[in-house]
């Protein structure tokens, strides 16, 4: 292992997705999205598994918290805070449901799910954006190169010019950063 070499895949990356005009777009297309959500009541839904979880769960934090500086709550919650709910769902029906069942029972139309999956492939989080869909929520995939089925199934796909999913999650906390950032300087300018 060179820790050069991580270093140098990580800014790669990122450099690649700095240069990626439609990338960038879907990044402020997401944040335009949340926006307009939020100033409509509405909430922000993160689902992901492992790394992805503690993603969704950061991102969350920094909307229903703050980010830059001190200013009102926004309504941001992983979908996986609740062990006892994840753990009661997984054995009594499937773990591919976890995410699903919360969505229907949590979303109403205009809210946004963010699905992250650096396979685009995980299965509970392609039923929770399906489940989304269904309730009139506006869904987002974050995921890597190939995009899987997420690529599909989510209304806007942001897919990561990698396959190494340390490299993938990386960038991937940038881009839930930037999100935060345009969300939080749009309804609260200073």
């Amino acid at each position: 292992m060179s820790i050069k070499k991580s270093i140098q895949e990580s800014i790669d990356v990122k450099t690649k997705l700095l240069e990626d005009g439609n990338n960038l777009q879907l990044i402020k297309d997401v944040a335009n999205t949340c926006v307009t959500s939020l100033k409509t009541n509405g909430k922000i839904l993160l689902c992901g598994n492992g790394g992805s979880a503690s993603d969704a769960q950061h991102i969350a934090a920094e909307l229903s918290g703050r980010f830059y500086y001190d200013r009102e709550p926004l309504y941001a919650e992983a979908l996986h805070v609740n062990t006892s709910y994840v753990t009661a769902v997984a054995n009594d029906y499937s773990y591919d449901d976890i995410y699903g069942r919360m969505v229907k029972a949590a979303a109403r139309p205009g809210d946004v799910l963010i699905g992250l999956s650096t396979s685009g492939n995980s299965e509970n989080v392609i039923r929770a954006i399906e489940e989304g869909k269904r309730k009139g929520m506006i869904t987002v995939g974050l995921t890597g190169e190939s995009g899987g089925k997420l690529a599909s199934a989510a209304d806007i796909c942001i897919k990561v010019s990698s396959n190494n999913t340390a490299r993938i999650q990386e960038t991937h906390i940038l881009i839930g950063h930037l999100i935060c950032e345009m969300i939080e300087s749009t309804l609260f300018p200073q």
